[in-house]
Order: structure tokens, then sequence, then C-alpha cells
């Protein structure tokens, strides 16, 4: 019997589909197979697929980049704050240790003069800080008043007791004079990195400050507590106001304010660290 390769023919439409393939084969085959309209997207509709599915992943891409995000712009400055702590001060820390006052506060060997040049700086960025803020008449300084974590009045108490001990009250260092004068800028050019340091200065005080003062007093001032380790109400919800109250001014951000905030943080850890290393002087 003899026996006919298939022949291929192939006729091209001018619609946006498959050519229609046609197999003729030997009449041994009853059955002739046909592939015909079967259509594929479009290039406009295709190109918009493309589009959307790359969009998406930017989005979910971007939302990685700022832990935190979720819970308010104040968790992401935590977040941020926290990575640059060693892991000895605090289990996220991410930072070696490198200088003195980085060590655990156990190891360390303050002294009474370390510690009143340390007040004073302290004094001079509370005093330049809240003065910014009561003086202030731009809408987003004027949520800060009177927060209850004003720190100046009561440092000013603990400096005149150490005078009624007889201890001479020394005059700011540099650090604390170039750390004050850099908050005075950017409160007038900058308020993003303005709110970075308040917010660091504050909170920091409120947890490892208080854990530095406990210590030191138990070292060299027979556990005295000094005011500026005391507040007035329940500190819990007084941060927690103040959280609020910074979270709703971020709102008002774009991401690259928050962006520039959240980077000002190793600037406000590098003046704070300074002053705080006083205390080992």
């Amino acid at each position: 019997m003899a026996y006919s390769a298939p022949s291929l023919s192939l006729s091209v439409s001018k619609t946006p589909q498959l050519a229609r393939f046609s197999f003729a084969f030997s009449p041994l085959f009853s059955r002739r197979p046909r592939i015909q309209n079967l259509r594929m997207p479009t290039n406009k509709t295709w190109s918009s697929s493309v589009v959307v599915v790359a969009a998406t992943a930017a989005e979910k891409q971007q939302k990685k980049r700022y832990p935190g995000e979720s819970k308010g712009f104040v968790e992401e400055m935590r977040f941020v704050a926290m990575r640059l702590h060693t892991r000895e001060q605090a289990k996220e820390g991410e930072k070696e240790t490198k200088a003195p006052e980085e060590r655990p506060v156990a190891k360390w060997e303050p002294t009474v003069e370390g510690y009143l040049r340390f007040l004073v700086d302290s004094k001079l960025v509370y005093d330049t800080l809240e003065g910014i803020i009561h003086q202030s008449t731009f809408p987003t300084y004027a949520e800060f008043k009177n927060t209850g974590l004003e720190r100046a009045e009561s440092l000013a108490t603990d400096l005149k007791w150490f005078e009624e001990q007889g201890y001479e009250i020394p005059e700011p260092t540099d650090s604390g004079k170039t750390y004050a004068q850099y908050l005075k800028d950017l409160a007038e050019k900058d308020p993003p990195s303005f709110i970075c340091h308040f917010y660091n200065i504050y909170f920091a005080h409120s947890a490892g400050g208080r854990m530095i003062g406990r210590k030191v007093a138990e070292r060299i001032l027979d556990n005295r507590e000094l005011e500026f380790y005391k507040w007035d109400g329940e500190l819990s919800q007084l941060l927690q106001n103040v959280r609020e109250k910074l979270n709703k001014v971020a709102e008002e951000w774009t991401r690259e304010e928050k962006n520039h905030c959240l980077e000002e943080t190793e600037k406000s850890f590098k003046y704070s660290g300074e002053i705080l290393r006083l205390i080992l002087s």
C-alpha cells in the first residue's frame, strides 16, 4: 500500500490571531486534525498586564523597606534607633561596641565631676529644645507643648542640690553648646530632622537614661534619685500621648520626608553620645 507524506498548507489572516494550519494525510487516516482560531492577547492587553504586575511587585518591595510602618511612624523611628545600639545595650542592636559609653553601665567608672558636666550639658540641650517648642508658632512644634516630658526644670532643681552640697557647677562644654546650636538650626530649616532629635532625646532618656541614672546613683550618690528621673503622672501614658502626636504629625509628611527624618537618627546618637560620655570624664 502506498504512503503519501503529510503536506502542510498555511493561510495567514490579517486579524491578530494564530495562522490556520491544515494537515492533509493520505486516505489511510480518516480524520484531519486542525488547529485554528486560537487568539493571543493583543499587545496592548499584554503590556498593561506586565505594568500592573511590575507595579504590584514594586509596591511590595517598597513596603519591606520600612519596618514598623504598619504601626505608625514612631515605630519606624524606634526600629532605626534600636539598630544603632550595641547588642549589649539592646537585643535588636547591630552596632559594635567602640566608645566607652557603649560598654555595659556596670563596667563604667563615673565621677561626680563628670556627672555634673553631663547634667549641665543636658540642661542646655533641654532648655534649647523646650524653648524652641514653647516659643514657636509653627503648627508642627505646637503639638508638643506641655507634654509632661519636659526635663529642664527638673535639671535646674538637681543642679541646685549639688551646689548646696558644696559642688561647683561647671559651664557647658563644647559638646553641649554644639548640640544646642545644631538644634536651633534644624528647627528653622528642617522640621523632620528636628522632630527626629525631639523623639530620640525624650524617649531615650525615659528608657536607657533612667537605667543609667540608677546605676550612677548607686556608684557615686548613695542611691539618691535625682529629679531628672522623675515625672509628674504616669510616664507610660505621657509617652503614649507623645507617640500619638508624633504619628499624627508624620501623617502629613511625604515618604521622602519620613526617610529624611529617619536618616537623622545617627546624628542624634552622635551628639547625645558625646554628652553621655562626659559621665566618664
